[in-house]
């Protein structure tokens, strides 16, 4: 039943007070769908709009990676660091804890090993699935200046098609051949390209210098990729600059479960990341006691 006439009286609708409008201040994700916003948001901590990601995809082209053996074993346990997970549905339905409450990034292209070119992907998973599996995002590597460009573009663009549809990201993976060079000139297209073509977010390498070119010439959050292992103060320095030149955040992988003090470490980089904490600070507080026993 309606409210009785006295109950609609006096203060409550507040007349004299305009609506308020909460804008989004992601980057790019301003005039996106509602649940497309709110998946952002488990991925990016709407306090910092940053994320601190890790990535454990490794094992869809290169199997078990020296760290990877055992996810239930070394990838359990950190699940309560990251923002979010960047994995496999195989992994996902046959190891990581439904109970975790860790956004997963869902890796949505496959197909060749360390053993073909890498660039001759397909899309791996049904949009559906992704569904199915309550992905924060859906990821796919674009090979751009690779023998299979076109072919892993139209990949990308065919999930933002079906993401748009289902409300779900698309993370463009900027994938680098051995042939080319991981400077600011190329890193500018290669993310220019995803970001235009629409993806939600670009993952990319870091580069010394013009980094700042590279994050501010795309028009929604690029995430740095970690790379190859790096002693714990250079990964963590890295990950400082590139934030400091504009990146929303990090995917860290080898440089975390490869690390002798996997927990000590996430624990700098969400530091770094999230608090702004100088790398030398990060170590100190957290790698450089776990290195020597303290808690």
């Amino acid at each position: 039943m309606p409210d009785n006439d006295d109950l609609t009286d006096g203060e409550r609708f507040q007349t004299q007070v305009a609506a308020r409008a909460h804008v989004n201040q992601l980057k790019g994700a301003g005039a996106l769908d509602w649940g497309m916003q709110s998946r952002l948001a488990r991925i990016f901590n709407p306090g910092t709009n940053r994320t601190v990601m890790l990535a454990i995809d490794h094992g869809y082209f290169q199997g078990p990676t020296t760290g990877l053996e055992r996810v239930d074993l070394s990838i359990v346990p950190l699940l309560g660091y990251p923002d979010a997970l960047m994995t496999t549905r195989g992994m996902v339905r046959s190891t990581i804890p439904a109970t975790s409450g860790v956004p997963i990034v869902l890796r949505a292209s496959g197909g060749p090993s360390v053993l073909k070119d890498l660039s001759n992907e397909q899309i791996a998973v049904a949009m559906e699935d992704a569904v199915r599996l309550n992905a924060a995002a859906v990821a796919v590597q674009v090979f751009i200046g690779g023998e299979n460009e076109t072919q892993s573009v139209h990949n990308m663009t065919r999930l933002v098609d079906e993401g748009q549809r289902a409300g779900i990201p698309v993370l463009g993976v900027t994938a680098v051949g051995r042939e080319l060079v991981r400077d600011a000139r190329y890193l500018r297209l290669a993310v220019r390209i995803c970001a235009e073509l629409g993806a939600h977010m670009v993952k990319t390498y870091y580069c010394a210098e013009d980094f700042d070119t590279v994050t501010s010439g795309c028009p929604v959050p690029v995430v740095m990729a970690g790379g190859k292992k790096l002693p714990e103060l250079d990964a963590l320095t890295m990950a400082y600059n590139a934030i400091e030149a504009g990146a929303s955040g990090v995917d860290m992988g080898r440089n975390i479960f490869q690390s002798d003090q996997p927990v000590a470490m996430i624990r700098a980089v969400r530091a770094v990341v999230h608090d702004s904490a100088k790398p030398e600070q990060a170590y100190e507080e957290f790698v450089q006691p776990a290195q020597h026993g303290s808690s």
